[in-house]
C-alpha cells in the first residue's frame, strides 16, 4: 500500500506543512530493491544423466543464489534414449524424481542439425522464460568451443549462461577426487573403445577405474572418452535403482543397456 499526507487544520490556524513523502518512497524503493536482490535466481539445468550433472546440481543446489526449478533433458525420438550416455529416459527420469525436480524433456530426432537443435531447444527455454527461469545450467569443463555455443544460443532468448564446474580448481583429476570424496556414485555406461579399455565398461566410476585409465584420457571424460549415469550421493534424496541388460554398439560407442530399477 502507498502512503498518502492528509492536510490537519487547526481552529483558525494556518495550515501545517505537508511532510515529505520522498524519504518515506526511497526507504520503500531500497527494501523493494532488496528483496528483488534477495530473490534467488530461477534456473533450468541442462542435464545428460551423467556424474558431471550430477555434481553440477550438487553445487547449484548449495549456491544460496541460485534456484533449480527443473532439469532439461534432450533425447533421441526414435529410441527413447539419451545420446552418447545411451541411457534409457525412464532412468533419467527416476534420477529426477530422486533429486526432487521436474523433469523436462527435449524429443529430438537424431541425428540433429544444429539448426534443428537450436530451433527446438530455444522454443522449450522460451517457454522458461516466460515461467520466470533467468539462467541455465551447464555442466561443461573446459572446451572452451562448447561455452561459447552456448552462451552465443541463449544470449537472444535473454538467459544467461551459468558453468558452475568450469575450470575447476586443481584440474579435472582433483574434480574427480572430490566427486568420490563426496560420495557420488556412477556406472560407466558408454565408451570409446579407440581410446580407453571396453572392459571398464559397466565398471563403478571410482579410484580403482581413474588409476586405470591411460594417461592421456582425462579423468572425467571430458573428451568424450568415455560417459556415466550417476546414480547415488549429491543432491539425490536416495539411489536410483537400475539393472544391466546387453552391451551394444552405435555410432563408433561402446554402451551398456542399464535397465530401470
Amino acid at each position: 500500500t502507498g502512503w498518502r499526507a492528509e492536510a490537519v487544520r487547526g481552529g483558525g490556524g494556518r495550515r501545517p506543512a505537508t511532510p515529505s513523502l520522498a524519504p518515506m518512497r526511497a526507504a520503500r524503493g531500497a527494501a523493494d530493491d532488496s528483496a528483488a536482490a534477495a530473490e534467488p535466481t530461477r534456473t533450468v539445468l541442462l542435464f545428460s544423466g551423467g556424474k558431471d550433472s550430477a555434481w553440477c546440481l550438487w553445487r547449484l543446489s548449495r549456491h544460496p543464489r541460485i534456484r533449480v526449478t527443473a532439469l532439461l533433458t534432450t533425447f533421441d525420438d526414435s529410441t527413447g534414449r539419451v545420446p552418447i550416455h545411451d541411457l534409457r529416459i525412464e532412468l533419467v527420469q527416476a534420477q529426477a524424481d530422486a533429486a526432487g525436480l521436474p523433469l523436462r524433456l527435449l524429443p529430438l530426432v537424431w541425428p540433429c542439425s544444429n539448426e534443428q537443435y537450436q530451433a527446438r531447444l530455444g522454443e522449450v527455454l522460451a517457454a522458461e522464460r516466460e515461467q520466470g527461469v533467468e539462467a541455465v545450467a551447464f555442466g561443461d569443463l573446459f572446451l572452451r568451443e562448447i561455452r561459447a555455443y552456448r552462451e552465443r544460443l541463449l544470449r537472444p532468448l535473454g538467459l544467461r549462461a551459468l558453468f558452475p564446474l568450469w575450470r575447476p580448481t586443481g584440474g579435472t583429476a582433483a574434480l574427480a577426487e572430490r566427486m568420490l570424496a563426496a560420495g557420488l556414485r556412477a556406472t560407466v555406461t558408454s565408451v570409446d573403445p579407440a581410446r580407453v579399455p571396453a572392459d571398464l565398461l559397466g565398471r563403478a566410476y571410482d579410484r580403482a577405474l581413474l588409476e586405470a585409465l591411460p594417461p592421456e584420457v582425462d579423468p572425467c571424460g571430458e573428451n568424450g572418452e568415455f560417459h556415466t549415469f550417476c546414480h547415488g550421493g549429491g543432491c539425490f534424496r536416495r539411489p536410483v535403482a537400475f539393472g544391466v541388460g546387453a552391451r551394444r554398439t552405435r555410432d563408433g560407442m561402446l554402451s551398456l543397456d542399464l535397465l530401470p530399477g
